[in-house]
């Protein structure tokens, strides 16, 4: 039986070592989910909430362990993991408390004579498929819906923080959850094509990359089912002239570098009206040296390394492209002894004299880089923020709400931000365009993605 590792970044040593579940596992636990589903639907919602209020309750219980776990898979700052978690809470009971209105039956009118309405079944079997940078965050969005609705869930989630599905599975089952109604599989791309490819598969969701977004509609493309795919992001900011500048660079900055840059909403390029542009890139610049990298689990360190080797060198090819192609980089590296090549550890990077041919610019970066242009007109910002391959979301920095209502209808992207970026609200829904993918998590939508509709239509005599 074959076995994976967990490598943390922190100091590249092995922190997790399991075996690999097989394509006889896929069957025994495909066959248990489909079994508990039938029963597990047929429970009042009111009884499924009670056993989700439990879980969440569990999982909220152990934050402080949780939090240093997310640290040493994947390297976020310590301080900054127990975030993670009360963010569960928050967006978990909100879908909680959601489920009643999203479930309810839909009635057409009254015709006398008949009854008719729209009611809402649960899909089947889900598999969710869940990656490392925000673990708890990326998988509770689906996670949560899809149980209310009614379905069995089946987690593959990412190699990287195989502890999460361990912890969520722990939870439930000191929940109280019938067994198999949630079950976990650690497998390797080809077992987890299989897996979606099984037709006792009802639906699938995915938050990763473009490529793992192609390789899932391979999978599955002997079938039709739903099929949820949060892919990448290249997402923009626009500083007009109006903007606070303080509260703009502030937040930006942070958006920027939050979690060493490896968000999917995270800022990746910033338009500036030329008439600020000296001021912003000057606070800019003053505040992302202000940063600590180093050791995660130091509670005054602020930025970690990033996930793996390779995807920091990644970041630093982009950034060599960039210079070599006439980009400047204001902030010197060596203010961040801990940033050396050949390790995950990474120095923010701010870089101008950009544009869209180079990488950094067009090219999801995914780490602590952000390219900073100059813009003379709402026109040409909106431009540059439309030449995207991606469409997540899209922010602006503006004091003129009737501006920003009118730019946001012309913005190519499934959320735009007015002096916010970087968060989900669990009210609203999170989807993208283009290559960012296709779906809706969150919100009162939400449910619609993990459920179908039957009409009912009967006639009284």
């Amino acid at each position: 039986m074959s076995t994976f590792q967990t490598i943390t970044p922190i100091d590249n040593s092995v922190y997790f070592e399991d075996k690999l579940n097989t394509q006889d596992d896929i069957n025994r636990v495909l066959k248990e989910a489909k079994t508990a589903q039938l029963e597990w639907a047929k429970l009042s919602l009111e009884e499924k909430k009670g056993y989700i209020q439990q879980f969440i309750d569990e999982i909220v219980s152990k934050k402080d362990e949780i939090a240093r776990g997310i640290t040493l898979q994947m390297g976020r700052p310590v301080s900054q993991s127990i975030f993670e978690v009360n963010g569960f809470k928050e967006r978990a009971e909100y879908m909680l408390n959601l489920a009643d209105e999203s479930l309810e039956p839909y009635y057409p009118k009254q015709i006398d004579g008949f009854e008719r309405k729209i009611i809402k079944e649960p899909l089947g079997v889900i598999c969710l498929i869940s990656p490392w940078n925000y673990p708890f965050l990326t998988s509770v969005n689906v996670l949560i819906p899809a149980l209310l609705a009614g379905n069995s869930v089946i987690l593959r989630h990412s190699l990287q923080t195989p502890l999460v599905a361990k912890q969520y599975k722990e939870a439930f089952q000191r929940a109280g959850l019938p067994e198999s109604v949630f079950d976990i599989l650690y497998l390797n791309h080809e077992d987890s094509a299989v897996l979606l490819a099984d037709k006792r598969v009802d639906g699938v969701f995915f938050t990763g990359s473009v490529g793992g977004g192609i390789a899932v509609q391979d999978a599955i493309k002997e079938k039709f089912i739903p099929c949820g795919l949060e892919l990448g992001g290249k997402d923009p900011a626009y500083v007009r002239a109006d903007a606070d500048l303080d509260y703009s660079v502030g937040n930006l900055v942070d958006g920027s570098f939050f979690n060493s840059g490896q968000s999917c909403c995270g800022i990746e390029r910033i338009y500036v009206d030329e008439k600020i542009y000296d001021d912003f890139i000057e606070k800019f610049v003053k505040l992302t040296k202000q940063y600590k990298l180093g050791d995660p689990l130091m509670s005054d360190v602020n930025l970690g390394p990033m996930v793996k080797i390779s995807a920091s060198e990644f970041v630093r090819k982009q950034i060599k492209e960039a210079i070599d192609g006439g980009a400047k980089s204001l902030v010197d590296e060596k203010l961040f002894p801990a940033s050396k090549k050949g390790t995950p550890y990474l120095a923010p990077t701010v870089l101008v004299n950009v544009n869209h041919s180079m990488s950094v610019m067009n090219e999801e970066s995914f780490g602590p880089v952000v390219g900073i242009m100059k813009v003379k007109s709402d026109e040409e910002a909106i431009t540059l923020m439309n030449d995207s391959l991606y469409g997540l979301t899209a922010s602006i920095w503006t004091k003129d709400i009737k501006k920003a209502e009118e730019l946001s209808t012309q913005i190519e992207t499934g959320t735009v931000f007015m002096n916010r970026c970087d968060y989900l609200d669990p009210g609203l829904a999170w989807t993208g365009v283009k290559d960012t993918g296709r779906g809706i998590s969150l919100s009162t939508f939400g449910f619609e993605q993990v459920t179908r509709v039957k009409s009912i239509h009967f006639k009284i005599i």
